[in-house]
């Protein structure tokens, strides 16, 4: 019992050193050519976006919005990979993760 008491102890340290790293790591995404970029940490929040001044038209702001989207969810699918990456060989040794609280898969 004791045992099993500490791999569950080391996974939980394990776990949680992941999803400091995850937070600290940072994924980028880009559509319309490099036009729009946007960065996300490893949890997938928004860091930074950046807009190339040619992708602005006044009398297009939709095509612009749709370019952002695309930006955004491209970064978040990086974030995404990483997550199953880094938290994936945790989450199976916790036998699966499924329904987990705190784990994204």
């Amino acid at each position: 019992m004791q045992q099993l008491l500490q791999q569950a102890q080391k996974m939980q340290q394990d776990l949680a050193a992941a999803q400091q790293e995850l937070a600290e790591t940072t994924v980028d995404g880009s559509s319309g050519g490099g036009l729009v970029k946007a960065t996300v940490n490893g949890s997938g929040e928004l860091q930074g976006l950046v807009i190339d001044p040619k992708a602005v038209d006044p009398e297009d702001t939709e095509t612009l919005a749709d370019l952002v989207l695309a930006a955004v969810r491209d970064a978040v699918g990086g974030a995404e990979e990483l997550q199953q990456q880094k938290l994936g060989p945790l989450a199976q040794g916790l036998g699966g993760g499924g329904g987990m609280p705190g784990l994204p898969f």
